[in-house]
């Protein structure tokens, strides 16, 4: 704003007339000023109002910054190694306890990507899909304890009373986009190195461009060259998929946590909490959800492309009987 330098444009010109009309005019400029200052704070803390959408840093380390989401992510992945810790500590042949439970998940996400991915890939891409459930799952969860986008730093109105934090301590890790395009690059980057192992390189290529029927003459022809051009949208595809679920994610996450900011303060410093409570257990809902379909669209994006090979192979394995 350039508020201070048109006051003293304003204050030299009518001073230019006389010094006792100068000092008026210099007066209701300044009243004038201070109250538009005020108007547009006011409407820049109601502009500010809701989860924004790049998240808050908090403190930088050199050129490194850290935001509140990366603060969340850090103590969700610590967590998890700590449970993982600790049910694994005292491994007994009869599982109770923290084991109990442990094994329970374990077992569940195994039979639930073995059914997709099949019982070999599903074994050698276990470490992955289970990591990514297991942390969007807690991750979304820890977003909703409270604390989390209510504890912070914000711009009091003039009487000192504070009615947003515009600066939250921690942030819900799914609600920034960063995490969901890191998550999104990892499979992708994963995604790849599973797909040349299955296929080769030539293979991988072959997959996309190349047909594989049993036609014969002209009709084979035609469908070699249409595969080949359809080739080239299924390249697109594939480039498109790290965006989609990245948005996909992050787009759920952020509209679930705004809907509970925007539920609190509709009903106020006395019934925000109640207003808010049918939309809390949605979302905890959505959070389990939204880790699933994650884990499932990765995986159903992995079996296209590397299950073929394996049922090949086991194919030639009975023929071979």
């Amino acid at each position: 704003m350039r508020l201070p330098s048109l006051l003293k444009v304003m204050a030299l010109l009518v001073g230019t007339a006389t010094a006792v009309l100068g000092a008026e005019h210099a007066v209701e400029a300044a009243t004038a000023a201070a109250h538009g200052a005020a108007t547009h704070a006011a409407h820049a803390a109601h502009a500010e109002e809701g989860l924004p959408l790049a998240a808050p840093v908090i403190y930088e380390i050199g050129a490194f910054k850290v935001t509140n989401s990366m603060l969340v992510m850090a103590i969700v992945a610590l967590g998890l190694i700590t449970f993982a810790q600790l049910a694994t500590r005292n491994i007994q042949m009869v599982p109770k306890g923290l084991q109990n439970f442990a094994e329970w998940i374990v077992e569940s996400l195994r039979d639930f990507l073995g059914g997709i991915l099949g019982p070999k890939l599903a074994k050698d891409t276990f470490w992955f899909f289970a990591t990514v459930f297991l942390f969007i799952a807690s991750a979304n969860w820890f977003g909703l304890l409270p604390g989390v986008g209510s504890i912070g730093f914000g711009h009091p109105d003039a009487n000192g009373a504070l009615h947003h934090i515009s600066r939250p301590i921690l942030r819900g890790a799914d609600a920034d986009l960063n995490m969901t395009l890191a998550l999104a690059v990892g499979f992708f980057a994963c995604w790849l190195i599973w797909s040349i192992k299955a296929n080769g390189v030539g293979g991988f290529l072959s997959h996309i461009f190349v047909y594989h029927g049993e036609d014969k003459g002209i009709l084979k022809v035609l469908l070699l060259v249409m595969f080949f051009l359809v080739g080239f949208l299924e390249v697109i595809s594939i480039m498109i998929r790290p965006i989609s679920l990245t948005f996909r994610l992050f787009g759920n996450i952020y509209a679930g946590e705004s809907l509970l900011e925007t539920m609190l303060n509709l009903g106020g410093p006395m019934f925000g909490w109640l207003v808010a409570l049918p939309f809390y257990g949605l979302e905890l809902m959505v959070g389990l959800i939204q880790a699933l379909v994650f884990t499932l669209l990765t995986a159903v994006f992995t079996s296209l492309m590397c299950t073929h090979s394996e049922e090949h192979a086991h194919a030639e394995e009975g023929g071979h009987h």
